[in-house]
């Protein structure tokens, strides 16, 4: 039976010309519309436990985070990029256990939660299944499956742009829909807990929604507007209590990222596909077609859901969180020297909503002959050959980022070997990560993490054990001359003398 642009989005069937019926309750219709979604997100969950395991070490971004509120290990150098978000988020397990499988095992139920909610935020918008295969299709990116139970801030940038923007519309067609304005505040205060800049990018067409159309319904943009400052006033006190002020600490952050300006960076994100999370420089050979197609095919089906919401008298539905995913992608396509896939979390993550709905529209044209069987072919072909990538991508980015974990945990060990043990004192290469393991404070003289001076390290090996890492050959520091060298395989170890 064949199903037209508008049956596809709004998932009614109708036959005869006629309109199936509604139901006298709606209720059980809700309830089934939410068990679809509640399986994706318990799949989600488990799959983070089993394809990126709860032994997998902290990695450099989150032994910053998890230091800030456990006691393993001092506080490390929060650079002024970063937001608290993270560091409160995992509270509640790291600052009573350093069990990294706990902490994993906690943020993976927590992004499951987080994916239910985020999408439960449209079911007045768009259909149970637009939702159920937009949940779907991000949840299986090795990115997402990857920073589910990482300490990181873009997932939940994420889960709240998506929140947001569904929760917005809402309010804008509902004034009296509580829900959606309590919603919009939480979202935004979490975006802006996690990464301000981006909450600020994320939310700009809903800021222009609100001017264009309907202004004497002021109460979702003044929501949104107080919701993103309570997320972001901590940044911003913080910001004069410790960086100067805020102009500072935004050019500090400027300067960390390589420098906002014009830059095409849109290379480097294909490179990063391939499974580097972190790609600076970013140079080489751009990854084989097979692990990009998806990232050409993105724009493509994002447009065609688009047109075919459009059609079917959804457009806004549709049309804001495409473009809240430009605009939150931008400064990461355009003005920045290097890459991350994670950066692109929150765009992915709107523009699934279009994508499930291009989907959905496929594998329903036609008029049910045999080339709707084919399309249906095409398509389911596809979408497995899609999983197959990601699932190979992701295994090989958890190798790769379980052995660079263990090469920290070894030097730790053999730092422990030499005496080095807390209260102690590291600087150099990868100083941040390895204090982690060892228990140790970290400082540096130098670089994006400057907190110390030569002279303060001097000092401090007079009253706890203190040393520098250099690469393999590698001279030490000016400070660290005449300090004992230790060579191990990948890094060589000065240690102050007494």
């Amino acid at each position: 039976m064949r199903q037209d642009a508008y049956d596809t989005l709004v998932g009614v069937r109708r036959r005869a010309g006629r309109s199936a019926p509604r139901p006298a309750d709606p209720r059980p219709l809700r309830r089934r519309g939410r068990l679809p979604l509640a399986a994706v997100a318990a799949l989600f969950t488990v799959a983070q436990l089993v394809l990126v395991r709860p032994g997998l070490g902290l990695g450099w971004d989150e032994t910053v985070y998890v230091s800030q509120v456990g006691d393993h290990a001092p506080a490390a150098f929060f650079s002024a990029p970063r937001a608290r978000g993270v560091a409160l988020l995992v509270a509640p397990v790291a600052s009573w256990t350093s069990s990294t499988v706990l902490l994993r095992v906690y943020l993976a139920a927590l992004s499951g939660l987080g994916l239910y909610l985020a999408l439960r935020a449209w079911r007045e918008l768009l259909p149970a299944r637009v939702l159920t295969l937009a949940g779907a299709l991000f949840a299986t990116l090795w990115v997402t499956l990857f920073y589910g139970p990482q300490a990181m801030p873009n997932l939940w940038v994420a889960y709240g742009a998506l929140a947001a923007t569904a929760c917005f519309l809402r309010a804008r067609a509902d004034g009296d829909d509580r829900a959606a304005l309590c919603g919009l505040g939480v979202s935004a205060a979490l975006m802006a807990w996690m990464r301000p800049t981006d909450a600020v990018w994320a939310t700009v067409p809903l800021f222009v929604l609100a001017v264009v159309r309907r202004p004497r319904r002021p109460m979702p943009v003044l929501v949104l507007a107080g919701g993103l400052a309570a997320g972001a006033v901590e940044w911003v006190v913080e910001a004069y209590a410790a960086y100067g002020g805020l102009g500072r600490r935004l050019a500090d952050a400027s300067r960390i990222q390589g420098g906002l300006g014009w830059n095409l960076a849109f290379d480097d994100q294909l490179r990063g596909l391939a499974g580097r999370t972190l790609c600076r420089p970013c140079a080489g050979p751009l990854p084989a077609v097979g692990v990009t197609a998806w990232w050409y095919a993105l724009p493509l089906l994002a447009a065609l859901g688009t047109v075919v919401a459009v059609r079917a008298r959804r457009g806004t539905a549709v049309l804001t969180p495409v473009a809240c995913a430009a605009t939150v992608a931008a400064p990461y396509l355009l003005m920045i020297g290097y890459a991350a896939p994670r950066f692109l979390l929150p765009a992915y993550a709107l523009l699934a909503l279009p994508v499930a709905v291009a989907v959905l529209r496929l594998v329903s044209a036609g008029s049910g002959g045999w080339r709707t069987g084919v399309a249906r072919a095409l398509v389911v072909a596809g979408l497995l050959g899609h999983l197959a990538v990601q699932l190979a991508v992701l295994d090989s980015v958890v190798e790769r980022s379980a052995a660079g974990r263990r090469g920290w945990a070894r030097t730790a060990a053999a730092l422990h070997g030499l005496g080095v043990r807390a209260p102690c004192l590291l600087t150099g290469r990868e100083a941040i990560p390895v204090a982690y393991y060892a228990g140790c404070a970290s400082a540096q003289v130098g670089g994006h993490n400057e907190n110390s001076t030569a002279g303060e390290i001097v000092a401090a090996a007079a009253r706890m054990p203190v040393a520098a890492l250099t690469a393999p050959g590698a001279p030490p520091p000016g400070f660290a001359h005449g300090w004992a060298v230790h060579r191990y395989e990948g890094v060589w170890v000065w240690v102050a003398r007494g």
